[in-house]
């Protein structure tokens, strides 16, 4: 496997509404917003395959025939890119829409990450980096986590703080040192006793910091908040003139 990953399985949250990024998601689901041309959901492909992460899971209910066809068009210029395609007729949020794909993943950890991402590494690919970090025997979730201090381009939220030992401790009023970033290895047992339906996969995530295996790393490169059409055409610009 390329890199050494501990998997090649992926989890792509694509299925909100982008309510907040209108009028840029009238006619195409969030993941679909292009930065420097390049949709948000093709730069994350990108990523996924160049450490060799070519098993990803996608979850789709907002315009899920747009979002289809850009899928098909990245696989057919990618043959070594297996997508799996999850229509969910009913939106089943954060957490119910990754339980209703677990048995893709065989009881084994994989990736986790929202399709509105957009985030450059450093020397190592932060998905490495992970991978490298991650300890069975101690994590059911390891996330990355981008440093408050370091974000220039979009607003940061502290959502988190890391503690000494590398676990994280929810900050209920936003004024930790850390943000997290929606990219994460995460364990299927964290879902043993999910509820059905639709639900937030914040529950899960406090579940397992109360247990102590909730884990993260801060991120060395940068990661941007694209939440609104100010977020998205900051970055936008920036990017392309990276490229010029």
């Amino acid at each position: 496997m390329t890199q050494d990953l501990i998997t090649n399985k992926a989890f792509i949250l694509a299925a909100g509404f982008g309510t907040r990024l209108r009028p840029y998601t009238d006619h195409v689901p969030k993941p679909m917003v292009q930065v420097n041309g390049r949709s948000l959901i093709y730069r994350t492909l990108d990523k996924l395959r160049s450490v060799g992460i070519n098993d990803v899971v996608v979850n789709a209910h907002y315009l899920p025939d747009v979002l289809k066809q850009h899928l098909d068009v990245y696989c057919a210029q990618h043959d070594d890119m297996s997508i799996t395609f999850i229509h969910e007729k009913d939106i089943l949020d954060t957490g119910g829409g990754i339980v209703n794909a677990l048995p893709h993943f065989k009881g084994a950890p994989f990736y986790v990450i929202a399709g509105d991402n957009l985030w450059t590494d450093a020397d190592v690919s932060a998905l490495k980096r992970l991978s490298d970090a991650w300890d069975d025997q101690t994590m059911d979730i390891l996330t990355l986590m981008m440093p408050i201090d370091r974000m220039v381009l979009t607003h940061g939220v502290g959502d988190y703080d890391i503690l000494p030992d590398g676990r994280v401790k929810r900050s209920p009023s936003k004024d930790g040192d850390a943000m997290w970033t929606n990219i994460r290895l995460n364990h299927p047992r964290i879902y043993d006793n999910a509820p059905e339906g639709a639900f937030s996969f914040l529950q899960i995530m406090d579940a397992v910091q109360e247990a102590g295996r909730f884990y993260a790393l801060h991120h060395d490169g940068d990661w941007h908040h694209i939440s609104t059409p100010a977020d998205l055409e900051a970055v936008d610009k920036v990017f392309r003139e990276q490229d010029a």
